[in-house]
């Protein structure tokens, strides 16, 4: 039996997940989770087999979290489940740790054949974010200029892009405003931009500009 550890800080969609994994006898939901604190403190009890996680959700979250549960519980299964479907953010989500990385839209038709290919140890990620894996070993991989920003910038950027303002993007981070300030700067000294604006058209010509926003 693979015991699967949900987590959303949306209620009907953790019953959505619920739901979908109930038709399948080889997997169980052992605990929920609501937020990054909650997800730390399951990892650290044990006893599951497969983490299957947004990646946008209070407290510890993102990229950062992946990492802390790569270092804290190097063996444990991480899926990523989330709203965002840009091959950057996968490919990020994948070299810091976790072991798939699926779309909200496919859940339905892919979540438990993902679930069990996480847990018998291999990946699960789409054929684009493999090229994006590829391409960012190659040499060349730092041309680009948003390749620099570091994961937490590269959330930020994100939602920058998508309207967010830094009082909104410091409340959903836990952060305070003047760090998200410091980030927002390095990011336009990064990409070589002067605005926002010019971090839309940059998100817009490098096709980082996500279709799905929450």
């Amino acid at each position: 039996m693979i015991r699967v550890v949900v987590a959303d800080d949306h209620v009907l969609m953790r019953e959505g997940i619920k739901h979908i994994l109930g038709k399948a006898d080889d997997i169980e939901i052992h605990a929920e989770a609501s937020d990054g604190f909650e997800v730390l403190s399951l990892v650290r009890k044990g006893g599951f087999d497969v983490l299957v996680m947004d990646l946008s959700m209070p407290g510890r979250s993102g990229m950062d979290l992946i990492k802390q549960i790569r270092d804290e519980a190097p063996d444990l299964s991480v899926l990523v489940l989330t709203m965002h479907d840009e091959d950057e953010y996968a490919a990020r989500a994948i070299r810091l740790g976790a072991r798939g990385y699926i779309t909200k839209e496919s859940a339905g038709t892919e979540l438990m054949h993902a679930i069990r290919r996480v847990h018998a140890g291999r990946p699960y990620i789409s054929m684009e974010v493999a090229e994006q894996l590829a391409m960012d070993a190659m040499h060349h991989r730092h041309e680009l200029p948003h390749k620099s920003l570091t994961n937490r910038e590269f959330e930020v950027f994100n939602m920058l892009v998508a309207g967010k303002s830094v009082t909104d993007i410091a409340e959903i981070l836990h952060l305070s405003v003047k760090t998200v300030s410091t980030h927002k700067a390095h990011i336009l000294q990064k990409l070589d931009t002067p605005s926002l604006a010019g971090l839309v058209q940059y998100a817009i010509a490098h096709g980082l500009l996500e279709k799905l926003q929450r």
